[in-house]
């Protein structure tokens, strides 16, 4: 895949996040107190600082812990909202926290993957924030998103039926885009295939506990906790991929193996995470309709 055509990739992914939301996802944000709270703190300060904590501990070389920061300032999305109905979350809790990530990572992603090229590759100096990177971050961010929310309100039938086949054209690029990464990389994929997959997986079930067990002990509701775990731990890998290889942006293939590696695993990792909570959590073992009151409707 011609590395010219991952820019294509990010507008792609970001469209079909657009074409999700509807201007009343962010009216009913500012609805919502506690759970927008306890969202925002994990994804935009929780999340960064223990995916920090993971790319040190497992000693990852510069390019691949950047790499896996990149992945952990993306944002969730379509995944998260189709795992979350599966397993009977808070759906439209999950929609609204899409919006408000869709958002904070038009800020969150170039801030993060700055800061982080600063941390691992500045080698004891600081490396002023390249605007022109920062700036196409944004735009590639930004626009598309802003084109699908558009095009979802005024004109609601036709977004209805283009998100199908954009999400099967995500779908694909996923598995192309993973491919050439893999290729273009498998020198030192291969080389540090077992710390990496060690500090992915990690990540990946740190990320899911970490939005659980935030709202539970907040007290919020068990299918409030699983929306939020699946929107705070899933993160859209083809996103990173898009933006590490693209020339106008980072241009760099091994920044783009975490999330190559992510992708490849996060999924089952999700279904085991949310398989495993259902077992344990007793609210899900012996339901009461009155035992746990719907923030939604109290926030």
């Amino acid at each position: 895949m011609d590395n010219r055509y991952f820019p294509l990739v990010v507008v792609v992914v970001m469209l079909a996040l657009g074409l999700t939301l509807t201007i009343d996802d962010f009216r009913r944000a500012a609805t919502l107190r506690r759970p927008l709270a306890v969202a925002l703190l994990c994804q935009a300060v929780v999340l960064p600082a223990v995916c920090l904590m993971i790319a040190e501990m497992f000693d990852l070389p510069s390019n691949l812990a950047v790499g896996l920061m990149l992945m952990a300032a993306t944002p969730g999305g379509t995944t998260a909202n189709i795992l979350s109905h599966l397993f009977n979350g808070d759906l439209a809790l999950n929609l609204t926290l899409t919006a408000i990530n869709a958002v904070l990572s038009i800020i969150a992603v170039p801030l993060i993957l700055a800061f982080s090229m600063t941390w691992f590759l500045g080698n004891g100096r600081f490396l002023p924030l390249q605007w022109d990177k920062f700036l196409g971050v944004f735009g590639l961010v930004l626009i598309p998103t802003a084109i699908g929310v558009g095009i979802r309100h005024r004109f609601p039938q036709f977004a209805r039926r283009l998100q199908t086949p954009i999400r099967i054209a995500a779908a694909v690029l996923l598995v192309l885009i993973i491919v050439a990464t893999l290729a273009k990389s498998w020198g030192t994929l291969s080389h540090y295939f077992g710390v990496l997959s060690g500090a992915v997986a990690t990540f990946c079930v740190t990320s899911l506990t970490i939005g659980y067990l935030a709202p539970r002990l907040m007290r919020l509701a068990g299918r409030q906790a699983i929306a939020m775990s699946l929107e705070i731990g899933m993160h859209n890998g083809v996103l990173a991929m898009g933006i590490a290889l693209s020339p106008q942006l980072l241009n760099n293939a091994e920044m783009a193996i975490p999330a190559a590696v992510y992708g490849i695993i996060a999924l089952f990792i999700a279904l085991a995470f949310i398989f495993i909570i259902r077992r344990l959590d007793p609210t899900f073992r012996a339901p009461s309709p009155t035992s746990e009151p719907d923030e939604l409707s109290s926030a």
